[in-house]
């Protein structure tokens, strides 16, 4: 929507009062983040500029803090702001996963691990740590890679979930390349894991590798 054309007597923050935030378009609630536009332009136009250039909302969230703090209109002080809800709505959904058995909410776990490990950039494999209820302990990252892969050492997985005191573990990694299909390499590695931790009578309950809008299960694939 133009400028020229947008409802002034509702300016977005009174809208998503009366509205909700869902009601809102990405410039609305982009402007209620910026809060005041710069002394060239209002907010509204300010939003509009900013999603034009960075292509969308998940691009500028995501873009790097020398990129985004370049930009007319945003400095260290809203670049920290953005990073901080960012930051609440991650520990928002690790409260909830804490709140009953992971494996009765598997669509808050992927949703959980797709907000940490889609937008990254090179590959990272990770680790929920689990009590003999289910319920989520700890999330960690263990072993980060590279753009097409990462070094996964079963010995020091092992180690790591004894020192937690974990009953059982769920293993996320993301592709960077945004194709959530497992490869051999996945499914061997995730063998290697199951009967390295099985000595120590660790249960793996899943595997589940992130892509770029969706992710796939292994356990679902039965290739656990």
């Amino acid at each position: 929507m133009k400028l020229q054309n947008w409802p002034m007597a509702e300016p977005p923050r009174e809208k998503l009062l009366r509205c909700g935030a869902g009601n809102l378009s990405d410039t609305e609630l982009l402007a209620i983040w910026l809060g005041t536009g710069c002394s060239e332009q209002n907010v509204l136009s300010l939003a509009q500029d900013l999603l034009q250039q960075f292509g969308s909302l998940r691009e500028l969230m995501n873009a790097s803090a020398h990129r985004l703090c370049e930009q007319r209109g945003i400095g260290p002080a809203r670049y920290a702001r953005l990073q901080a809800i960012i930051e609440m709505y991650r520990r928002n959904q690790l409260e909830r996963l804490k709140t009953g058995p992971m494996l009765l909410s598997p669509s808050v776990v992927r949703s959980y691990l797709t907000s940490m490990l889609r937008d990254r950039d090179y590959e990272v494999f990770c680790c929920l740590f689990l009590d003999n209820r289910h319920h989520l302990m700890l999330f960690e990252e263990l072993f980060r890679g590279t753009i097409d892969g990462a070094s996964v050492y079963p010995r020091e997985v092992v180690k790591t979930a004894l020192a937690h005191r974990a009953a059982a573990v769920i293993f996320a990694h993301n592709h960077p390349s945004g194709i959530a299909e497992p490869s051999h390499a996945d499914e061997a590695i995730t063998r290697r894991l199951k009967d390295a931790l099985a000595l120590v009578d660790i249960r793996v309950l899943d595997h589940i590798v992130v892509g770029d809008g969706e992710t796939v299960s292994l356990a679902e694939r039965g290739l656990l």
